[in-house]
């Protein structure tokens, strides 16, 4: 692992930091898309009073802060893979580029001493059977706290809460009471808890770090200029059948569900998708800031 200088200081003096993740670069957007999304995130990042550390897998070597350079190239770069737990030591001993999804760069982040990351939405439970992101077990065993506009639309969200409560993960809606679903500020299944500011997520994270809580505290920032649960949810389903009807399974099925929810909206998912991320890196940073302001949990 490869900590960029500024990132390294900075964790070093106790200055607030957020970890980003890199397949939104890599899989998640279209070029040039990804990489103007991928600057202007570093950007509200650094304008919110917090460094950036995007995290990517560069030539086989886990990298924690990427120079403006490296950044290009990844999302330049077609080839690039998907790094998650269960392929990340190949991909390094490979040599590859990659970018980091959420389960990976929650677990890498935690080990370089970076308490908060922003993410868009976290993967969960597919209608499917057996289909579940390995999000969910990483958000149960590692203590970051974790910024996102809820779980993907494509997902079975009642499974999905179900499921984080299971495992543990601590869930504070940011100035709501019910699940944010990704591309729709409020979908109709409660949350445990709520904050108003970004010193009281800070303090929810710090009570549960203090009692030695093993998984993570999940902020679920509502997309501010989203669209409706009902619309959203009508086209899920649409897509779902037109990929039942042609055959499309596995791997190729996300991808499919995803391109083909944009069409449907006229882009509109797109458009909600890339405001999202943006505001959760600002509020990630808001955050951040609180944390190093009141001292933060300690490196472990």
């Amino acid at each position: 692992m490869r900590l960029h200088p500024e990132v390294a200081k900075a964790l070093q003096s106790r200055k607030p930091v957020v970890a980003l993740e890199s397949t939104v670069i890599t899989h998640g957007l279209p070029r040039p898309t990804n990489l103007e999304l991928a600057q202007t995130l570093e950007a509200i990042v650094r304008e919110a009073g917090a460094v950036p550390a995007t995290i990517a897998v560069v030539k086989g070597q886990v990298a924690v802060g990427l120079e403006p350079e490296e950044l290009e190239a990844l999302a330049k770069d077609e080839g690039a893979e998907k790094a998650s737990l269960w392929n990340l030591g190949a991909l390094l001993a490979q040599g590859k580029w990659a970018g980091t999804t959420v389960a990976a760069t929650a677990f890498l982040a935690h080990k370089a001493g970076i308490s908060v990351f922003a993410t868009g939405g976290i993967g969960g439970v597919h209608p499917h059977p057996y289909d579940e992101s390995a999000d969910l077990l990483e958000l149960s065993r590692t203590p970051i706290l974790v910024v996102s506009a809820g779980p993907k639309s494509i997902l079975n969200l009642a499974a999905t809460l179900e499921r984080l409560e299971t495992f543990g993960v601590a869930l504070l809606g940011y100035r709501t009471d019910h699940l944010p679903a990704f591309h729709s500020p409020k979908s109709p299944y409660p949350l445990p808890a709520r904050v108003e500011t970004p010193e009281e997520a800070a303090q929810a994270f710090q009570a549960a770090r203090g009692l030695g809580l093993p998984g993570a505290t999940l902020v679920l920032n509502p997309i501010s200029q989203g669209l409706p649960f009902e619309q959203v949810q009508r086209w899920v389903e649409q897509a779902t059948q037109e990929a039942a009807r042609t055959g499309i399974t596995s791997r190729a099925l996300t991808p499919f569900l995803l391109r083909r929810i944009s069409e449907l909206s006229g882009g509109q998912t797109d458009a909600a998708n890339l405001r999202l991320l943006q505001e959760n890196a600002r509020l990630a940073a808001e955050i951040a800031r609180a944390l190093s302001q009141g001292g933060g949990p300690s490196r472990r």
